[in-house]
Parts: C-alpha cells; sequence; structure tokens
C-alpha cells in the first residue's frame, strides 16, 4: 500500500533521525520541477545533498518546508546554492526569513542551534495548494509544535506530510507552551484537522512512515492530555529532548558546561520560568541530567557526557 502510493506520487522518503528531519523528495514531473519537503540539519547538510543526489542526480529545484525549526530547514542554504531556484515557507515566517530575523520570529538563537541563511520566494497557508510530483497537494495550518507550522495533504492516495504535528509513537514538544502561549489547545486543533481529513498513510516529520493514524492520533492525544493536567511533565519533556538533540550536535560536553547551557540558553530561561514555585532551574536541570543519564539516554564518560 505505502510503496505503490509512493510510486504513484513519485517520491521517496529519506528517513533519518532526530537531528535532522526526514526528507521527502519528489521527482520532475511536467508541471512540477524535483523538489523536497524539509532539509534536516545544517550540521548534515552535505550528508542530505549526497542522499538526494542518489535519488535525484539532477538534484531539486523546489524546496518546500513544513515549519522552520532547524532540523527541518537547515540543509535549505546549501540545496539552494546547488541550484533550487524555490523556497515555499509558512507565509507567516516569508518576511522573517528574508530578513533573517534569528533573535525574533525565527527561533534558532532561542534555542542555540544553528542554521544557514537562505531566502525564502514564496509562502504557504491554508488557501492554497502546491504541486508536488505531479499531484496536488492541499496546504492544511499544523499549530501546536509550532505555531506557523502546516502540513501537506495529497487527498486522491491518502497521503499526508504532517512534518512534526503528529509522529507514530511520540509527541513533538509544544514550544509554544513553554514561553506563556498556547500551545495544547492548537496541537490538539492540528490533530483534529488531521482525523477530518483522514489519510490512509502518514509521513511524518521523523520516523517511518506509518498507516495505524487512529492508533497515533489517539496516543498523541493521550499525551498531550497528560501535559495539560501536569505542566511539569511537558516542561521535563522539553528540557529532556533539547538536551538530546544538543549532544547529538555536539556529540561531547563537560557536565559543568552542559548544565550551565540548560539554564542559560535564552528558550531555556523562559523555560525555567514556568516552573512550580520552589524548584530552581539549576535543581530542575540537574534532577533530569541525571535522569537522563540513569535511563541510559546520555553517558557519562568522566566528566564528559555525550548522547547514547
Amino acid at each position: 500500500m505505502i510503496a505503490d502510493a509512493f510510486e504513484s506520487l513519485g517520491l521517496h522518503v529519506l528517513e533519518r533521525g532526530w537531528l535532522s528531519s526526514n526528507n521527502v523528495v519528489f521527482g520532475e514531473r511536467p508541471g512540477s520541477p524535483a523538489a523536497i519537503v524539509d532539509t534536516g540539519y545544517v550540521s548534515h547538510a552535505e550528508q542530505t545533498q549526497a542522499l538526494v543526489a542518489a535519488v535525484l542526480p539532477q538534484g531539486v529545484r523546489r524546496i518546500v518546508n513544513t515549519h522552520l525549526h532547524s532540523d527541518h530547514c537547515g540543509g535549505n542554504a546549501a540545496l539552494q546554492a546547488a541550484g533550487a531556484e524555490e523556497v515555499w515557507v509558512p507565509a507567516t515566517l516569508v518576511d522573517a526569513v528574508n530578513r533573517w530575523d534569528t533573535a525574533g520570529a525565527l527561533s534558532f538563537e532561542a534555542t542555540d542551534q544553528r542554521c544557514a541563511r537562505f531566502g525564502a520566494t514564496g509562502g504557504l497557508d491554508d488557501s492554497r495548494s502546491i504541486v508536488l510530483g505531479g499531484a496536488t497537494w492541499q496546504v492544511h495550518a499544523a499549530p501546536g509544535h509550532d505555531p506557523d507550522a502546516v502540513m501537506l495533504f495529497e487527498p486522491v492516495h491518502g497521503v499526508l506530510i504532517s512534518g512534526d504535528a503528529l509522529w507514530q509513537q511520540r509527541v513533538a514538544i509544544l514550544f509554544p507552551e513553554l514561553v506563556a502561549e498556547p500551545g495544547i489547545g492548537p496541537a490538539l486543533q492540528a490533530l483534529q484537522r488531521i482525523e477530518a481529513l483522514a489519510p490512509r498513510i502518514v509521513i511524518p516529520g521523523h520516523g517511518a512512515p506509518f498507516t495505524d493514524v487512529a492508533e497515533a492520533l489517539a496516543a498523541s492525544r493521550q499525551r498531550i492530555a497528560l501535559f495539560a493536567e501536569q505542566p511539569i511533565a511537558h516542561l521535563r519533556y522539553a528540557l529532556r529532548a533539547l538536551v538530546v538533540f544538543n549532544l547529538l550536535e555536539h556529540r561531547s560536553r563537560p557536565r559543568a558546561a552542559l548544565l550551565r547551557w540548560m539554564t542559560a540558553t535564552p528558550l531555556l530561561r523562559e523555560l525555567g520560568r514556568r516552573l512550580p514555585a520552589g524548584i530552581s532551574p539549576e535543581d530542575f536541570a540537574a534532577e533530569n541530567l541525571d535522569r537522563l543519564l540513569r535511563d541510559g539516554t546520555l553517558v557519562g564518560c568522566g566528566d564528559d557526557i555525550h548522547a547514547a
């Protein structure tokens, strides 16, 4: 089912990991150039180009981003330099991209994550569709994880490119909640939109494509309900995910430096302000770092800590 749908749509899923998002690559067809949806992290840009070239030796001419977190758009600049003429991003961020507002609308400085500068040529929102691989893909808002995010749906084959709005076995950080803005309600709205679309196949931002959509929706709703009932559970989940991401990039860091990063990074300073009374950001950081070491997600080697 999945293979037949993907062949018909002319797409290939390059499944990556957690530092880089999946890449969805479309071959050139009449009326639509070769394209890629989401481009991974900047430190993997050469790898992304090599993976794309193995599928499309001529490269891509169109880039589409479901959202502009660093793990989804870090390969944009390299692919643009190699000949991609179009870069489509969420419409609300076109101006921010072209001004390179990394201290404001773009999250790179807030998260202390890197992204090479690129330009945007077009914006995606609920009012439009885009042709990829010769098929028309609807654009749908997908807030919650990121307020500006979109997802792409091809109704004939029932394929959804969900970005980070829906994963099979986990739920993405609800970033607005870390800065006292609504994320839970919008995330549930995005899940409701997915349920209404009734996709038969979901290509998530991370992990393998899947067909058990109802089960994934139920699991996501259950996890989000927990975060609504226990906000500190979401803060802990977010901190742990951001720490692991940082170590996937840097490979290894001294414990003291990592603890400083966990309380000094702008977004994590904001997270610290959301903690219940009586819990200091420093204690929260140390507690969660120790948990990551105990459960084997991170490994200590002398004073250094690295991802397992």
